[in-house]
């Protein structure tokens, strides 16, 4: 078939799916004895100012899984010594757990992994915050004074979470028990708290009026509550509500109107083109704006159970950068990843504007390419491979049921399995609560898995892209 891609690239991730039918027969979060191990083995340090290099061929910023996932890559490539990472984080998040950690499925502790433990052992971690991105002259300034120079720059900074942009959020989620946001890890321990001690009245759910990081989870958590409360003989009692500013409850046709059928189904209310612009957690109220009114109307309704993903954003650095786009995220070639102005700066992940969902699955695929596009750069050619636009969002419409939403820049399906993934089933969530944890630890960050595209071909028998 020689559509296919070489054998010797499909090899290596052929290794990963052997793994499959094991990890789905255990849990995800590893034992205490396995967290020994890998801490005798496995610890990468700070690199001490006073003694590390000041160059380096490739400097990475950002410690996020498209960051790790490109340092890993590019450390094994290229050697020690030859990668830095800036990150001044101590703890690493699996991010997309928390849709279930918030849905009582999950422990939130199995999100979680120390820094220290992630970072690639050949790369030099620079344990500090980048404050100044100089690409003139080839140099990321960071916190501490430091000029780290670089041949070539990768940008994975992710996304920064603006919580004090809405107005009387902070408030909300400190003093009110009944708000909550799975969008942090120190706010989703509230969300199955809130659900637990729901009674009657309305569960809201919102959606941003900015870029979002996995904009299926803000729904995803909807079903979860909703099927509890069902099961708890609350059901009758609530008032199932998803307000979102978008005019679909999602953005690829196929799922939005597989989404609506369920939300139809289970008597979920969904209001579109509805802005969240402010809480007021001293009457329990919510005020949105009617985005199809001129000027805009405003309503206001009471909450039992409010959850809120907040405002979202590039970071302050990005955005005030010189390699900034117009709305303040990396600006990339779409289909390279290599930036529009400097040809030696590189992006990954939800900083960057691809135009396409911003999710872990889509900073696997980007890496895929960015590999061939770094590489066709440093000898001196033009990259040829291009990224799609592939995105994923497993849509979690319950404990046991999932619809596994595939879609590329044109939002068209592009679906790895040979069935219709516009359905919910039961492997689907077995493959998001069991299967792609463990995936992202053991193969994702250490620069493995670039995304299911030599899968996607096999099980189509070559005919898929």
């Amino acid at each position: 078939m020689a559509v296919l891609e070489p054998i010797t690239g499909m090899a290596r991730q052929l290794r990963t799916f052997k793994a499959l039918p094991w990890v789905l027969s255990r849990q995800v979060v590893p034992s205490t004895t396995h967290c020994s191990r890998r801490l005798a083995h496995s610890q990468a340090q700070p690199a001490p100012a006073s003694i590390s290099p000041s160059m380096y061929k490739f400097v990475v910023v950002g410690g996020g899984a498209g960051g790790l996932a490109m340092a890993s890559s590019l450390s094994r490539k290229h050697g020690k010594g030859q990668v830095a990472v800036i990150e001044p984080g101590d703890e690493h998040f699996y991010q997309p757990l928390w849709t279930l950690v918030g849905g009582g499925i999950k422990e939130r502790e199995a999100s979680r992994r120390l820094m220290k433990d992630v970072m690639p052992k050949a790369c030099d971690w620079i344990k500090d915050k980048a404050v100044e991105f100089d690409p003139e002259n080839n140099n990321v300034k960071t916190s501490d004074g430091r000029v780290v120079q670089y041949d070539y720059l990768v940008v994975a900074m992710g996304l920064q979470l603006n919580f004090d942009q809405l107005k009387g959020l902070p408030e909300a989620l400190k003093n009110d028990p009944m708000v909550c946001s799975n969008y942090s890890y120190d706010t989703v321990g509230k969300t199955f708290k809130a659900i637990q001690n729901f009674k009657s009245g309305n569960a809201i759910f919102t959606f941003p009026n900015t870029p979002v990081k996995c904009a299926g989870a803000p729904q995803k958590i909807m079903y979860l509550a909703e099927e509890y409360f069902r099961q708890n003989n609350k059901r009758d009692k609530a008032n199932v509500m998803y307000f979102t500013p978008l005019a679909s409850i999602f953005s690829a046709p196929k799922y939005a109107a597989v989404m609506a059928d369920i939300c139809k189904k289970r008597g979920i209310q969904v209001n579109l083109r509805h802005n969240l612009v402010e809480i007021k957690p001293d009457s329990k109220e919510v005020v949105f704006a009617k985005l199809d009114t001129e000027p805009n109307e405003m309503i206001t309704l009471p909450y039992e159970m409010l959850h809120v993903p907040p405002p979202m954003g590039p970071p302050d650095l990005l955005k005030a950068s010189p390699l900034a786009g117009p709305a303040g995220f990396l600006s990339v070639n779409k289909e390279t990843g290599q930036h529009t102005k400097y040809p030696n700066v590189f992006g990954i992940g939800d900083c960057t504007d691809f135009p396409t969902s911003k999710t872990a699955a889509a900073a696997a695929s980007q890496s895929r390419i960015l590999k061939k596009t770094i590489d066709a750069v440093i000898g001196g050619l033009t990259p040829v491979d291009k990224y799609d636009g592939y995105t994923s969002c497993p849509l979690v419409t319950g404990r046991r049921s999932c619809v596994l939403a595939e879609f590329d820049y044109n939002l068209e399906p592009l679906e790895t399995f040979p069935f219709d993934q516009g359905v919910e089933r039961r492997t689907m969530y077995h493959m998001k609560a069991d299967v792609l944890p463990t995936m992202y630890w053991r193969s994702f960050l250490k620069g493995w898995w670039n995304g299911p595209s030599v899968f996607r071909k096999i099980m189509h028998l070559g005919f898929s892209r």
